[in-house]
């Protein structure tokens, strides 16, 4: 990735983070519809349906259980593969921005795919087109649509892919804007068009959508710097360095250098002013595994995610958030809160009792709160 100009302005990092909680609507928690949430954290990982709600009403003052599925099944957000291949709940006003940094990569076109799945680059657009036509009457389950494709001399051959769940071969289908996942039905995946959803703002041009994600990323994960654009961009998107480092350089005076503590990070320019005004916050949140709070920067940032408690936020521990800081770690089982504090600084109780009554509100039940050293 490029280098960064000169720093315009210092911050520290408990400003930084403090600014960041408040980007996310952690402190304070916002009002912000579901979709605005999805919306303002660029993705919501969905492989897990609880995690993922509780993303969001983590997010949101008022909130009930249930609510991200139904955004959902009213199309206003969608679900698809997006991030690093899985699925992801996006936006639909601007999700296409992300799938298209994604399709740039044009992967249906390797040798090894022409030769698995028998299709050449030139047999995409009318591939696509059969597949939205045999979507038109509504969602069908993979296996549906398989049985209506084979029906076609020329995606006969593609019958044992359908029947094996056609994962892999759905993906481009979903980065290109032809389908997204619908509600399953009797345990069943299905797909659905995309472009039925009138909310759904398509797919822009790479040129177009390239810069957007980038201002949309500063915005919500700044201060930050370009490997951290990589990481989200470019290993979560396979945008390419090149593409990102050009993207970044064409956005010039719409970003500002800043100084955290010793490293050089960019913010957009409109949020210099509240950056520079904002104080380090002591708050606790309890978040869920994969929280977007510890994902959009990467585990291996150490300014949220220190070295130590890495893995514990790899492999999808619930992470107790002190200052912006993962501090410890939470488990709710039955009516047991366990908080594990891993930090050398002493657990601020009062702020770890709110957020724990917090917690239970969310979960709707009683929770018996523990607080515990890690052993």
């Amino acid at each position: 990735m490029s280098t960064a100009p000169e720093p315009e302005m210092s911050v520290s990092w408990p400003q930084a983070l403090a600014w960041r909680m408040g980007r996310h609507l952690l402190e304070p928690v916002g009002t912000a519809s579901v979709a605005d949430v999805v919306r303002r954290l660029g993705a919501v990982l969905a492989l897990d349906g609880s995690l993922a709600e509780l993303a969001v009403r983590s997010r949101r003052a008022d909130s009930r259980s249930g609510e991200l599925a139904a955004a959902w099944h009213a199309g206003e957000v969608v679900k698809t593969f997006a991030f690093r291949g899985s699925m992801h709940h996006l936006s639909p006003a601007d999700g296409g921005t992300y799938l298209a940094l994604r399709a740039a990569g044009r992967q249906w076109e390797l040798p090894s795919w022409v030769e698995h799945y028998r299709l050449r680059p030139g047999d995409w657009p009318d591939f696509r087109a059969a597949v939205r036509e045999a979507l038109s009457a509504g969602p069908s389950t993979v296996a549906e649509l398989g049985e209506t494709l084979v029906a076609d001399r020329r995606y006969r051959h593609l019958g044992p892919t359908f029947a094996a769940g056609a994962g892999t071969l759905v993906k481009p289908l979903c980065w290109q804007g032809d389908v997204s996942l619908g509600p399953p039905r009797d345990g069943a995946t299905t797909l659905q068009r995309l472009d039925t959803n009138p909310r759904w703002a398509g797919i822009p041009d790479l040129d177009e959508a390239g810069p957007r994600a980038v201002l949309a990323y500063l915005r919500t994960y700044g201060p930050a710097t370009p490997e951290h654009v990589q990481h989200w961009l470019g290993d979560g998107l396979s945008a390419g360095r090149k593409r990102l480092s050009g993207w970044l350089a064409g956005l010039g005076d719409r970003l500002v250098a800043v100084d955290v503590d010793g490293t050089t990070a960019l913010v957009a320019r409109e949020d210099a002013d509240p950056l520079a005004a904002a104080s380090p916050s002591e708050v606790v949140r309890f978040l869920p595994g994969h929280d977007q709070w510890v994902i959009g920067p990467g585990t291996r940032d150490p300014h949220v995610t220190p070295p130590a408690r890495r893995d514990l936020m790899t492999r999808k521990a619930n992470p107790v958030v002190h200052g912006g800081v993962v501090r410890g770690t939470w488990t709710a089982r039955g009516d047991d809160l366990v908080v594990t504090w891993l930090d050398e600084r002493p657990a601020p109780g009062e702020a770890v009792v709110r957020e724990a009554d917090r917690l239970a509100g969310l979960l709707g039940r009683d929770l018996r709160l523990t607080v515990t050293p890690a052993t």
